[in-house]
Parts: structure tokens; C-alpha cells; sequence
């Protein structure tokens, strides 16, 4: 989830009451890329988990199954809405903590951790270089860092084909900076490894990891597409630019996003392709500093 001030503000309004509403499709069709960032942290048991930008608590959830009653795991997120419904889904006896925080500046405990996890909660940090720095103090000595981003918006089918659709509809808006915070300032394998590189990290791996995901579900091609369309409609960058637009606007966007969807493969679901980094990397066990 985003670190930054006026990210915080959407994350703890309507960014962040969105997600709750749809937490349960959500998570579900990001679950693929949890699992597979998981995979790469390999949690044992016994072993204690900061989840960076946790959300409503699915991947806190999956890794303290992996870690067990003996292990631990902090989940921390800027959205209040996010972590009330965390807190809520977290079943009973589970060694799992929820705590409103940036990660980024949060007060944490000097090598208390032995991973740093996170899915889809690293790319919103104003100074990434700084975050990781703070949150590299929170490992132990050879403890290790995964998480899963999302590459570039061109790679990314469930933001480019809706954008593309819209061109043309909603007044043009400014191309972000490739490196501003937001869901694709990561999308640079290069830019990743030297932020990682100058926070202290050894061992940097990036692998791609691609999937196609259900973007839209329905009992019929047809009531799938609906789904597809009302999703964009209500969460992710697009919601945003039509938020403000008339009626007349809005009703033409959805029917150049309907005819885009209904260009995807599926026949009770509308499949798009999605394009993520898969990172890790490791504090080495020799102790050196780095003053940030």
C-alpha cells in the first residue's frame, strides 16, 4: 500500500474503503503472485515475517501458516479501513499482529525479523533507497527480503487495455514520472537492484514472473465482462480518472471498456495477462553500516 502523504490520505478514504469492498476478488486474483513471492521467501517454521503494506491480511495469513505457532508475523499497512478488516478476518490463535504504520519510517525493533515480505506493498515509498535502509535494520544478520512488483504499465494488460480504451474519452492527463511512487515505479529491473544495492542488500535476484488472471467472473461470457467493467470502475487508476467525469463521459467509457474486455480470452471470465518482478535478496551477516 502507498507510504506517502497524500497516498496515505486516499489509502485511509476512498482507496482504501474500495479494496475492503472488494478484498475477497481482489485477493484472489493477486494470489498467484503472493504464493509465487512465498515460494521465494520459503518461511520456515519458527521464523519471524515483517509483511510490508499487508492490506486486508491474505499474505499474513499464508505466511503464518508456513511459520507456525512458533513463529510470528507483523503486518503493517498506512490504511486504517485495511488493517480493521485484517484484524477482523484474523482467525483465532493465529501468530499474526496487525499495526497501522509506514514501513517506511515506522519505529521497529533492531534485527527482530528474519524476512522482509511483501506483496504489492513496496513501489508507493517516496524514497524507496531510505525505506529499505530503515526496514534493513529490522533483519537479523543474513535474514532475507522477497517481494512481488508489478513491471511496467505496457507489460500489464489489466491497466493498459482499460487506459488504451478510455484514450480519446477522458481528457488526456499528464504520462507520471517512470519513477514516482505508485504501482509501477518499480517496473525498472535496474532501478530495483540499485535501490536495494545503495539500502545495503546482497544476493539481489529479479525474475520475471508472468500470469494471466480472471479479471472478470459471471455465470456468462457476457455477465463476465460486466464484472470486468465494474471493477474498473470502482478500483485501480482508471476508477480514479473517472471519478470527476459527467454522466455522458462515463457512460461512453463504458462502452469502449465493455468492447475492449470482450476482446480477451475466457468464456466464463475475461483473462488478462499481468506482469510482475519476483525480488529477493538478503542483509549479509557481517555487520556494516550505511547512514541515510
Amino acid at each position: 500500500m502507498a507510504e506517502q502523504n497524500v497516498e496515505r490520505v486516499d489509502w485511509n478514504d476512498q482507496s482504501g474503503e474500495r479494496w475492503v469492498a472488494h478484498q475477497a476478488t481482489l485477493d484472489a486474483r493477486l494470489a498467484v503472485f503472493g504464493q509465487a513471492a512465498i515460494e521465494a521467501a520459503a518461511p520456515a517454521t519458527g521464523e519471524r515475517v515483517l509483511d510490508i503494506g499487508c492490506g486486508t491480511g491474505a499474505s499474513s495469513f499464508a505466511l503464518a501458516a508456513c511459520v507456525g505457532a512458533e513463529g510470528q508475523v507483523l503486518g503493517v499497512d498506512i490504511s486504517e479501513p485495511m488493517i480493521a478488516r485484517a484484524r477482523s478476518h484474523a482467525p483465532r490463535d493465529t501468530p499474526v499482529l496487525f499495526r497501522v504504520a509506514d514501513a517506511s519510517s515506522a519505529e521497529l525493533p533492531e534485527g527482530a525479523f528474519d524476512i522482509l515480505f511483501s506483496r504489492f506493498g513496496v513501489m508507493f515509498f517516496d524514497d524507496p533507497t531510505r525505506a529499505f535502509a530503515h526496514m534493513r535494520r529490522a533483519l537479523q544478520p543474513g535474514g532475507r527480503v522477497a517481494f512481488v512488483c508489478w513491471r511496467s504499465a505496457a507489460e500489464n494488460d489489466w491497466v493498459r487495455l482499460p487506459m488504451g480504451a478510455i484514450k480519446g474519452i477522458v481528457p488526456p492527463v499528464a504520462p507520471p514520472d517512470p519513477e514516482a511512487p505508485g504501482p509501477f515505479s518499480f517496473g525498472d529491473r535496474g532501478r530495483v537492484a540499485r535501490i536495494l544495492t545503495a539500502a545495503g542488500f546482497t544476493d539481489i535476484a529479479i525474475a520475471p514472473f508472468d500470469a494471466s488472471l480472471p479479471f472478470g467472473e459471471g455465470a456468462t461470457r457476457d455477465a463476465a465482462i460486466d464484472d470486468a467493467v465494474k471493477l474498473t470502475f470502482e478500483v485501480g487508476p482508471v476508477s480514479r480518472m473517472l471519478t470527476d467525469q459527467p454522466d455522458d463521459i462515463r457512460a461512453r467509457a463504458l462502452i469502449a471498456l465493455r468492447a475492449a474486455f470482450a476482446g480477451s480470452s475466457g468464456e466464463r471470465s475475461v483473462m488478462i495477462d499481468s506482469a510482475a518482478w519476483i525480488v529477493t535478496a538478503r542483509k549479509s551477516a557481517v555487520q556494516s553500516y550505511f547512514w541515510f
